[in-house]
């Protein structure tokens, strides 16, 4: 038994993108990420697919960190 755990963000072009560059170094097999566009509006779509609710929320963790501290560091800069 598994579970699939979906994150998406909402936003700007570039910093969806700066996200994705964030996340994208963390453990790639362990989750798919890309960037939606719809109607004028930007998602990122983070799906994490792992064998257990322990490993999913470990994974789900680390990636709300990094995407934290992404956050921070452009709202510092910008």
């Amino acid at each position: 038994m598994g579970s699939i755990t979906e994150i998406i963000w909402n936003g700007g072009r570039d910093e969806a993108e700066s996200l994705l560059a964030a996340i994208s170094p963390d453990d790639p097999g362990d989750f798919e990420a890309s960037i939606v566009e719809q109607e004028g509006s930007v998602s990122l779509k983070i799906v994490i697919k792992s064998g257990s609710l322990g490993s999913a929320r470990s994974t789900v963790d680390d990636i709300l960190a990094c995407l934290a501290a992404a956050e921070s560091g452009m709202r510092a800069i910008g």
